[in-house]
This record gives structure tokens, C-alpha cells and sequence, in this order.
């Protein structure tokens, strides 16, 4: 069933016959799905570090702008994720947004098979894998309308707290999986390397387009069950008036690329030469810009957005 339109798992009889059956296979899909993102949002912390040992053409100070890029894109994402499961639905942001993750995810693996790749593509890549830290708010939002109250607090927790888990597994899985050729030709390790589990030294074979490949093996099947297996809750207090699909899926593109704009002006400001400006000492007050002007620009939406955002909107009113 992709489309709820009674739900009121307040009544504790609809909870016991309905509402708890429903609400735990929408979980168990939830927290997959946002590990997934929070390891593709979080990986170049690890790739970054293989592309120094490997002795790609760039500077270190240039490639550590990698994790920067993907952190303020991914905080800068929650915001109009926040909105998206009242204009979009749960089951459609969930897919989309995971869906979404294959392009960083593919084109990171495509990127790192050569070292004549610029370094611009590795930062739009960034950029694209804030999508993932972008879905903890909506992954969050939705799965609090599946549960009454007095539950919400284990199933936040869980989709919270197994969720961030997708940092461990990025920290164990994309170095093993470096280490082993599945497609493409592996390189040499300039410098020693090593993950928890110990040390691996300079002149072993590295198969490093691997950190990226992987996560293609989680999203693709994740995206299949978020679309078969999760729900719309149509109901007046959740989404009530959401478009089909496309229309959805067309939404969510505005939201985000909205939001895009100025977390990547806020880059610009703060980031070193000549990558950005270099403006460190900057660095808060354009952290508070970039929120303002994304509030900003979702606030001048129009359209049957509009309405739904106002909504949402009132909660800063609210004393």
C-alpha cells in the first residue's frame, strides 16, 4: 500500500491492528537507507586521506576541502528537507532522495579510476553528497508521523542512533573494499595507509574507485524497497495533498537546488584560495547567512508549495 489516507495510530486499537505493522516496515527501511547517506555524505574523510597516499595531483590543504564542501552542503540540506515529507509524502522523498545518492556514489567511483581527473568534479561531487546528510531531517520528520507519541522517542532513537551508525560502517567498509579489484585497474600506494584493524604499507595495490562503487551495491536495492515497501500518509495532518511522482520527485529537485545556491556562495566565502576567497575569519557569520538565505529563498516559493511551507513555517511563531 503506497498511499495511507486514515491514519490516527493515536487510537490505540488502529495502532495495534494497523498502525504498528505499518510503522515498523517503514522503519526498518528508514534506517538503511539513512546509514547509506550519512556514509556517502561522510566518505571523503577516508577517500581524501587513499588520494594523498596515492599522490593525486592536488594539494592536501585542496583535497581536505572535500569534507568541508560535503558538511556545510549536507547542514545547509536539512533545511528544506525538512519540509519535504508534507509536500512530497515519506515514501516519495525517501526514494528520490535515496535514488539521488547514486550520482555521487557512481560518479565518486568513476572520478578516483584516474588521476587526471580535476579537481572540480570531485567538488561537485561533494556538493551532490550533502544530499545525504540533507536526509537525516527528512528521514526523521517522516518516520515521527508513524508512531503515536508515547513511541515516537525508541523509533526516533533507533532511525537516529543506527542511522549515524552508517559513519562506522563507511570507516570499516571503504577501506576494505579498497583492497580488493572489482572493476577497473587498482594503483600503488605511494604512502603507508591503514585502517582500524592495522596498518597497510606503501607499494601495496590499491583499488580506491572501490569507496565509491560500493555504496551503489546499498542504494539500489534500498531505493527498490522504499518505493514497493514505504508509504505516503495521505492523511490531513501529514501530507495531504501531494502531486504523483514526477511531480514530487519534481518538487524535492526545486527545494534542494534552491538550497544548493547559497550553500555553495557560502563555500565560496569561506573556503582557501583558490578555491574560494579564503574569508576563515567569516566563517560564522557566513554560516548564519547561508541559513537566513536559504529560509529566504524556500519562503519566495509559489505555487501549491506555498501553502504547505506557510504551515510549516508557523512553528517559529508558535510560544
Amino acid at each position: 500500500m503506497a498511499d495511507i489516507y486514515e491514519w490516527d495510530v493515536e487510537d490505540e486499537e488502529f495502532w495495534e491492528t494497523t498502525g504498528k505493522k505499518v510503522a515498523s516496515r517503514n522503519l526498518w527501511i528508514s534506517i538503511p537507507s539513512l546509514l547509506v547517506g550519512f556514509s556517502v555524505w561522510l566518505y571523503w574523510g577516508i577517500i581524501t586521506v587513499q588520494m594523498v597516499n596515492l599522490g593525486f595531483p592536488f594539494s592536501t590543504a585542496e583535497l581536505f576541502t572535500l569534507s568541508a564542501i560535503a558538511g556545510l552542503t549536507g547542514a545547509t540540506l536539512r533545511i528544506p528537507s525538512s519540509f519535504l515529507i508534507r509536500i512530497a509524502g515519506g515514501r516519495n522523498t525517501i526514494f528520490f532522495t535515496t535514488a539521488l545518492l547514486m550520482i555521487p556514489a557512481a560518479g565518486t567511483g568513476f572520478a578516483l579510476m584516474s588521476d587526471g581527473t580535476p579537481l572540480w568534479v570531485f567538488q561537485m561531487l561533494a556538493i551532490l553528497s550533502g544530499i545525504g546528510g540533507g536526509n537525516f531531517a527528512s528521514s526523521m520528520s517522516n518516520i515521527s508521523f508513524f508512531y503515536p507519541k508515547k513511541k515516537q522517542g525508541l523509533a526516533l532513537g533507533l532511525n537516529a542512533g543506527l542511522g549515524n551508525a552508517g559513519v562506522t560502517t563507511m570507516q570499516i567498509l571503504v577501506p576494505l573494499v579498497m583492497t580488493f579489484g572489482v572493476v577497473g585497474v587498482g594503483r600503488t600506494l605511494e604512502n603507508s595507509s591503514g585502517w582500524i584493524f592495522g596498518k597497510i604499507p606503501a607499494g601495496t595495490e590499491t583499488f580506491i574507485h572501490n569507496g565509491g562503487f560500493v555504496w551503489l551495491l546499498f542504494l539500489v536495492p534500498l531505493a527498490f524497497l522504499a518505493w514497493f515497501r514505504m508509504d505516503n500518509i495521505r492523511a490531513e495532518h501529514v501530507s495531504p495533498n501531494i502531486s504523483g511522482p514526477l511531480g514530487s520527485f519534481a518538487k524535492i529537485s526545486g527545494m534542494l537546488g534552491l538550497a544548493f545556491i547559497p550553500a555553495v556562495a557560502g563555500l565560496f566565502i569561506i573556503l582557501p584560495a583558490p578555491v574560494g576567497l579564503g574569508w576563515t575569519w567569516a566563517k560564522y557569520p557566513t554560516i548564519i547567512l547561508v541559513i537566513f538565505a536559504t529560509v529566504m529563498l524556500l519562503k519566495l516559493l509559489r505555487g501549491d508549495i506555498k501553502p504547505n511551507l506557510d504551515r510549516q513555517f508557523k512553528i517559529f511563531s508558535n510560544k
